[in-house]
């Protein structure tokens, strides 16, 4: 067995695959164009993709395999975490400057107030292929939830190619295949921010099987004046989020689940979004956030204690 690495660019980040096998049986232009007809799907940075398609349509579109697939597991983590993931959220996003197009100014209360009309998943409907809106303005944004997806759909590549030991990488989003072929377990660096905010290291979770997601607000902010705007936007209230989460890092069984509950788990309290995890048999987490007093740190959910190397 020889180890294979595959490293390329694409979503707008890099990707690093990681394999054993006895030959280069996956290449760098199959995943190439995997993650194209990904892209052509749910991008809203390629002009003509379906998602943009549907944020221009006045009603519905024909969804594809991958939308599709998307777009049910929001469903079912937006009805789990009682509409705090949230993929209508697009308008808000690009209100607050993190959409495709460049703005100028902060949205005002009253601009908030009018986006606030068109949020809410209640507004869209799936049916045999059909997404609906229900309502008219209704837009999506799948950012939170699409490069886990990507992720999954690496490694299904990996495995119908028979490849047993991987590791794939995509925007910091993992899914891993274990042992190596030499018995040890996948070996994952698990970041959170050092105490200048920078992004450190914090811990190694050894594993054999999953996918492990990050999702953070010290990476991507807007700074104005003294104060950070978070990428992550509450879809209840309009306004970026702003309580102690610094990072969370979800384990999971697949990458779309871990990266559909990541930013969701962003968007609770902490002491809420610990109970949220533990009576979740399917999720684990770690969590970095701020004390009252302003210093940082970090605790973890029981299950995840388990995959870390101590």
């Amino acid at each position: 067995m020889k180890s294979y690495k595959i490293k390329g660019f694409a979503q707008g980040t890099d990707y690093t695959i990681m394999y054993y096998a006895k030959d280069s049986v996956a290449t760098k232009s199959d995943i190439d164009s995997l993650l194209k007809l990904i892209d052509q799907s749910m991008s809203l940075y390629q002009k003509g993709s379906l998602i943009n398609q549907f944020n221009a349509a006045e009603k519905q579109i024909q969804t594809d395999r991958f939308l599709n697939a998307v777009l049910k597991r929001s469903f079912e983590i937006n009805s789990d975490t009682k509409g705090i993931f949230d993929i209508t959220v697009a308008p808000l996003v690009q209100a607050w400057g993190f959409g495709p197009k460049p703005v100028s100014a902060e949205p005002d209360e009253k601009e908030i107030k009018l986006i606030l009309n068109r949020i809410g998943m209640q507004n869209l409907k799936l049916e045999k292929g059909l997404l609906i809106k229900t309502k008219p303005g209704i837009q999506i944004d799948l950012n939170g939830i699409a490069q886990g997806y990507s992720v999954d759909l690496i490694a299904d590549y990996l495995n119908q190619k028979g490849i047993k030991s991987y590791l794939a990488e995509l925007g910091g989003e993992i899914r891993v295949a274990g042992p190596k072929p030499d018995g040890t377990p996948m070996k994952i660096g698990i970041e959170g921010p050092d105490q200048n905010d920078e992004p450190d290291i914090r811990h190694i979770a050894v594993l054999n099987q999953g996918a492990i997601t990050t999702s953070g607000n010290y990476r991507r902010f807007h700074q104005s004046g003294k104060k950070k705007i978070s990428h992550l936007i509450n879809a209840q209230t309009g306004y970026p989020l702003e309580n102690e989460m610094i990072s969370v890092t979800v384990y999971a069984a697949d990458a779309i689940t871990a990266d559909g509950y990541d930013n969701a788990l962003m968007g609770m309290h902490l002491h809420e979004a610990l109970k949220f995890v533990e009576e979740r048999p399917n999720l684990e987490a770690y969590f970095v956030y701020h004390k009252p007093d302003g210093t940082i740190a970090d605790t973890l959910s029981t299950g995840f204690k388990k995959i870390l190397k101590n």
